[in-house]
């Protein structure tokens, strides 16, 4: 009670020019300001953030595009490697077949050496027992011949042959 009583209009009257003197001069001066850093900060955040998921669209992009390039990439290699095998079974094919040719070459020279070796060693041989059966009849008919009773019986012998003949 005592507060309605000691109300005085004028200072009423005076508190409210002043607070709304203070309120244009804290809207002028402050407010905006407040008002307008709290407007960056907003911008600021949000161009943060569209920053952030264009950076992560971006991410995605490029790890899709990795996933690619890693699949061309295994493919090539799968690829590479089928080559390298099928270039490795034509290689050893044809060393194998390379390898028979030339021992079938090897084979077939030795074999003729073989053959042309034997001729010339049974050749040899002939040669050589012709030479021992000369020298043997060359020393039987020495021996026979000296022997004048053997003569005879030998020629005797070679008529009887040659009249059967």
């Amino acid at each position: 009670m005592n507060l309605i009583h000691d109300f005085s209009p004028g200072l009423f009257v005076i508190q409210a020019v002043i607070l709304l003197v203070l309120i244009l001069l804290m809207r002028k001066f402050a407010w905006k300001p407040i008002l307008d850093s709290l407007q960056n900060r907003e911008e600021g955040i949000q161009s943060a953030l569209d920053a952030a998921e264009n950076a992560k669209k971006e991410l995605q992009n490029l790890q899709a595009d990795n996933e690619r390039v890693l699949k061309l990439a295994r493919e090539e290699k799968e690829a590479l490697l089928k080559e390298a095998r099928e270039l490795k079974a034509v290689i050893l094919a044809d060393a194998k077949s390379e390898a028979e040719k030339e021992s079938e070459k090897i084979i077939k020279q030795a074999q003729e050496t073989i053959v042309s070796e034997k001729r010339a060693a049974l050749a040899d041989l002939k040669n050589q027992v012709a030479g021992v059966s000369l020298q043997i009849a060359e020393e039987l008919v020495k021996s026979e011949l000296t022997n004048t009773g053997k003569q005879q019986e030998l020629i005797a012998a070679l008529l009887k042959e040659n009249s059967l003949n």
